[in-house]
């Protein structure tokens, strides 16, 4: 089949803009914000400020980021708070719980839940929904957080011939974390991601997945229908990852699903890959390989990795920049469609979702897209995301960026990526880790989180004299 994908639809790409525009500011931030915004503080008469991008968000949103930023980037703030988000995250005590303890629930959603998670239910994450995309979104990802908690005494029991046999409960869970997967799908619309996270399915996916085994009957049954519900309300999905003691298995399952299910030009399922990992790029060339061999085609969500601090340390990059060296070397290779070393076969149909919080890298692999277009080469389908309540300067500006573009182009005549923003429901008490993740995030991006700052109080001054 002759592919569909960004190469073959006659797109008449424009220069991209980004890369100037963002790694400019990004360096300019070290002369302070004072220095920033007024250029002649003894004149009576200031010119106006320039708009940024940002000036789209809400106040309430630009307020409440400048606080959160503005503590996370004080290393004398961030490792009580972190200390203190562990022993709420993990405690088992009533009064801990933010769903039993009003006081402590009222807090954390003032602070940080109503700042990265999208409601406790379908009324808030819709309305949530409807204010991303009003902002100018092309899109959102939305993944159910509730943690599974299964007591070791009922989890297994042994025949006979010392083979495991799950209790009813694992196969409740199994079917309860359907359910949920399901009800997240109805939230989201045609083209948005729903993010789902296998290991919510309990024991009989974990164990599995552990061992390597493939995937338990109960949960394929569960995968299908949810693959195929979400083709049917045209929305995509992906697959979130998972530390490495159980990621093989993941990777190995992620195949299998987009054999199955990924049989049209554009992927539905993609699998994500974290630039961390030291095998990653190996990972990818493996996933290329079999697609091109079996005719299905393949999606990479690109990130760099959300489990450093549960990770073992040597199967991750030595260094920060050889983690920048590998995620752009990964994404360099899909948007040239750059098939593994030795592999005489023709590039799969393939897409390519960069998630990062990266400017730099951003900038990098939106330039190579322009750059394959405008020579007329043929590329990946590419879109952009990141997490809510965080990088939201970038995000803005690939808003903005994919908004010009469509003003002097027709509907699939846009060579910009799409920007879209992640996002995760469920109860405060569910969402405590998905929450602290975040957290552990900033702990490991101070310097952006600094950058980001600055940006947020030069777009709050221009709104007080503009």
């Amino acid at each position: 089949m002759r592919p569909t994908s960004i190469q073959h639809v006659g797109l008449k790409p424009r220069p991209f803009p980004l890369s100037n525009q963002i790694l400019r500011r990004h360096h300019s931030t070290k002369k302070g914000f004072h220095n920033a915004v007024i250029a002649n503080p003894t004149s009576s008469v200031q010119p106006p400020l320039k708009m940024s991008s940002m000036a789209r968000l809400p106040t309430k949103i630009v307020l409440r980021s400048l606080v959160l930023t503005s503590l996370m980037s004080s290393k004398l703030f961030l490792k009580p708070a972190l200390a203190i988000l562990n022993i709420v995250t993990n405690s088992k005590s009533a009064i801990l719980n933010p769903d039993r303890n009003r006081v402590l629930n009222k807090l954390l959603r003032w602070t940080v839940y109503n700042h990265f998670c999208a409601g406790t239910n379908r009324q808030e994450v819709s309305k949530t929904v409807a204010e991303i995309k009003k902002i100018g979104y092309q899109g959102v990802i939305l993944g159910y957080s509730k943690e599974i908690v299964v007591d070791p005494n009922e989890k297994l029991a042994h025949d006979g011939s010392g083979s495991l046999n799950y209790s009813d409960k694992c196969y409740q869970i199994v079917e309860e974390w359907k359910k949920g997967t399901l009800e997240t799908l109805r939230m989201v619309g045609a083209g948005d991601y729903l993010a789902v996270k296998l290991t919510g399915a309990g024991p009989i996916s974990i164990d599995a997945m552990a061992d390597n085994r493939p995937m338990p009957e109960v949960l394929a049954k569960a995968m299908n229908e949810i693959c195929v519900a979400t083709r049917e309300q045209g929305s995509r999905l992906w697959l979130d990852a998972e530390q490495q003691v159980l990621q093989q298995g993941l990777d190995n399952w992620a195949i299998d699903i987009m054999r199955k299910h990924n049989s049209s030009a554009a992927p539905l399922v993609y699998n994500t890959i974290q630039g961390y990992l030291k095998g990653s790029k190996a990972n990818v060339d493996r996933h290329l390989t079999l697609a091109a061999q079996q005719g299905f085609s393949v999606g990479i969500k690109l990130v760099r990795g959300a489990y450093i601090e549960h990770e073992t340390r040597p199967l991750i990059h030595d260094t920060k920049e050889e983690t920048d060296q590998s995620y752009d070397l990964i994404a360099d290779t899909m948007l040239c469609r750059r098939m593994p070393e030795g592999v005489d076969l023709p590039f799969p149909n393939a897409a390519l979702f960069l998630a990062t919080h990266n400017a730099a890298s951003a900038a990098k692999a939106i330039s190579k897209h322009q750059e394959l277009l405008l020579s007329k080469q043929p590329t990946v389908l590419l879109e952009c995301g990141q997490i809510q309540g965080m990088a939201d300067e970038l995000s803005c500006e690939l808003v903005e960026n994919y908004e010009r573009a469509l003003k002097v182009s027709t509907a699939n005549d846009v060579s910009v990526p799409k920007a879209f923003k992640c996002m995760a429901w469920g109860s405060v008490a569910e969402c405590m880790q998905y929450l602290h993740r975040r957290a552990i995030e900033n702990k490991g991006a101070v310097e952006r989180t600094k950058h980001m700052g600055v940006a947020l109080r030069q777009e709050l001054w221009r709104r007080i004299v503009g």
